[in-house]
């Protein structure tokens, strides 16, 4: 079946995360992503990032970039530049992320690109974006997380300053960058023109702080770290049983009733202190004091039965090994086994979102390096004796000639 973005081609320039996420997921929904890398070297995830199995490439580059072809260019190299130029003539997405003036630099900005191909969709993912006086700082997800108040809020109140372990800046800026370039898209359909869409490590983490920035400016205090709790309801956060601790969700006063109900409680719903929703979130400490006081009497397993058995959201608090291996993530097919031409078998992360119509799947594994030279400059109409010549002329790496590269 032919998936939704099947006929769109998309340039991938990026590397490290937030770009190669955004391309990836273009590539589940059956773009055509081409990889440009540096010849040789290629994404620094290849080499830097984490583990390895078997091959020269970590676990995290096999991580982000399935669904890709690669291709060396050297972008430096005026040989190069006339295939990548090529390259972007019929592309309609391209995706970079270095830092605010690098594109230009290397003669690959939007303002040059549009000239060659107007229909181009530009796409730019930096740290804090492409204007404003601190557009050419680095840009990290650490960085972005402690300059838009998230590490402010994370943790719990007195402890050293800590940050998400999800790297919420920068996947949220690659999903943020993936929503701009579906609409730039759509919006082509009605203008026939590409655009540049601007999305920052720094405006992700920013944009995503809906609850603390509305408490800000609804209360004038500043938001502080509340541990697993809620800011807009109690009880709502991880609570402690006999054995472990587990979660619990009574975001209403239905949910709340009944959660009285099954503690055996009742008291606590008339309770001046808890008798509304702006009170249980003032008086949180005293109320989740008093439930504790009750849930230490049994297992956490016990109180998960007994509250989802009354219609309260609650869970157990799983590990990755748990949470992975668990049978919703079986059931909604969130492990891939992915055959790669080196590593052989490896496991991957599932589609998030599911199409029912037209259901996604693994075209390529992450490629090796330069894999697809050849192949991708082939299909833009270069001849094979061109393609060396460029080569002799240092626009590419070397001809990709073992087993592993050709599978």
């Amino acid at each position: 079946m032919t998936l939704p973005l099947s006929r769109i081609k998309v340039l991938d320039v990026s590397q490290i995360m937030a770009g190669p996420f955004c391309c990836m997921l273009l590539g589940d929904m059956g773009a055509d992503v081409i990889k440009v890398e540096t010849p040789g070297i290629g994404d620094q995830t290849r080499r830097s990032m984490g583990f390895r199995l078997k091959g020269a490439d970590s676990g995290g580059f096999l991580a982000l970039n399935r669904n890709k072809r690669s291709v060396e260019i050297d972008l430096k190299n005026p040989a190069g530049l006339e295939a990548f130029y090529a390259l972007v003539k019929d592309a309609d997405v391209l995706v970079e992320n270095n830092r605010p003036g690098v594109a230009a630099r290397l003669k690959i900005d939007h303002a040059t690109l549009r000239k060659i191909n107007p229909r181009l969709v530009y796409a730019s993912i930096s740290g804090f974006g492409q204007t404003g006086p601190w557009a050419k700082r680095p840009g990290l997800d650490l960085i972005a997380q402690a300059m838009t108040g998230v590490m402010s809020v994370m943790g719990h109140p007195g402890q050293e300053p800590v940050k998400s372990s999800v790297p919420l800046a920068d996947l949220g800026a690659g999903l943020f960058a993936a929503y701009g370039i579906l609409s730039a898209l759509i919006g082509r359909d009605i203008t026939g023109e590409g655009q540049l869409v601007d999305a920052s490590l720094f405006e992700t983490a920013l944009g995503l702080s809906v609850w603390e920035s509305a408490e800000y400016w609804g209360t004038g205090e500043l938001p502080v770290p509340i541990g697993s709790a809620n800011r807009m309801s109690a009880p709502y956060q991880a609570v402690k049983a006999a054995d472990r601790h587990f979660v619990i969700g009574a975001a209403n006063p239905k949910l709340w009733t009944a959660l009285c109900g099954v503690v055996g409680r009742d008291d606590l719903v008339q309770d001046p202190r808890f008798i509304d929703n702006v009170l249980r979130i003032r008086n949180r400490e005293a109320l989740i004091a008093e439930l504790e006081r009750e849930f230490a009497r049994r297992s956490a397993d016990e109180w998960v039965d007994a509250l989802l058995a009354a219609g309260v959201p609650a869970a157990p608090i799983y590990n990755y090994a748990e949470a992975l291996a668990s049978e919703q993530a079986v059931a909604r097919e969130m492990v891939l086994k992915i055959q790669h031409p080196v590593e052989g078998e490896t496991r991957a992360l599932g589609f998030p979102v599911k199409l029912g119509g037209t259901p996604q799947r693994v075209r390529h594994p992450a490629p090796l390096l330069g894999q697809h030279t050849d192949e991708i400059l082939g299909e833009i109409g270069l001849t094979q004796d061109r393609i060396e010549a460029l080569r002799r002329a240092g626009a590419f790496g070397p001809a990709r000639t073992d087993a592993a590269a050709t599978a």
